[in-house]
């Protein structure tokens, strides 16, 4: 749900902060700092990952906010499997260093939700959005524009995690999923929708406008 706490590390990365700092805490008092140095890193990293920072979410009206931080790899116009029209498409890889907590792009409702088993691809290559495990949520706006949102697993990512329902109302930049370690993000929007990123661009979930509807 989208209005669940997260004090600094998101609740997903709970089990597993927990368990390598008690790993690391054990070896260290066991056998000293240098055998629990590998694992205090792992705790570190596991730190850096899981991050969830509160974002700022911009006032721009009919604005497409990005779903996940990460870079631009595909803004193009596409067939929307999901909804079986033409759309562009703006697609948003994330690595392993970014955060992974994915946010509503547009105020909505969730109309269906559709979970797809499939492969673990390079999810940069453009062909993971079609055949690797994702889940996809169809979003429409108070005005009428129909928004398609993908979560899309990686090559390392293997848990794709969503908690949006049919019937739900969100705002956007409210959290509704996460992937752990490393994925992909698709978004399909009208081809009436200006893009405002291109193919490189570095963006920020909630804080970046991927593209405006008109």
């Amino acid at each position: 749900m989208s209005s669940y706490p997260h004090p600094i590390i998101a609740r997903e990365g709970w089990p597993f902060l927990a368990a390598t700092a008690a790993a690391a805490i054990a070896v260290h008092a066991l056998a000293g700092f240098g055998w629990a140095s590998p694992l205090w890193l792992v705790t570190l990293f596991m730190v850096q990952f899981f991050r969830d920072p509160a974002r700022v979410v911009p006032q721009e009206a009919d604005a497409v906010l990005s779903p996940a931080d990460g870079r631009i790899v595909a803004v193009e116009r596409t067939q929307d499997p999901y909804l079986d029209r033409d759309a562009l498409r703006i697609s948003v890889f994330m690595n392993v260093f970014n955060v992974h907590s994915n946010r509503i792009p547009v105020d909505c409702e969730i109309l269906d939700v559709w979970y797809f088993p499939g492969k673990f691809l390079n999810a940069a290559l453009s062909k993971a959005s079609l055949e690797n495990e994702r889940s996809a949520l169809w979003l429409r706006t108070a005005g009428g524009a129909d928004v398609t949102c993908v979560q899309v697993a990686g090559l390392i990512a293997r848990r794709i995690l969503c908690y949006a329902e049919k019937g739900q109302t969100f705002r956007r930049g409210e959290r509704f999923g996460f992937i752990r370690f490393g994925s992909r993000v698709d978004v399909y929007l009208p081809l009436t929708a200006v893009p405002r990123v291109s193919v490189g661009d570095k963006v920020y979930a909630t804080e970046t406008v991927l593209a405006v509807l008109s």
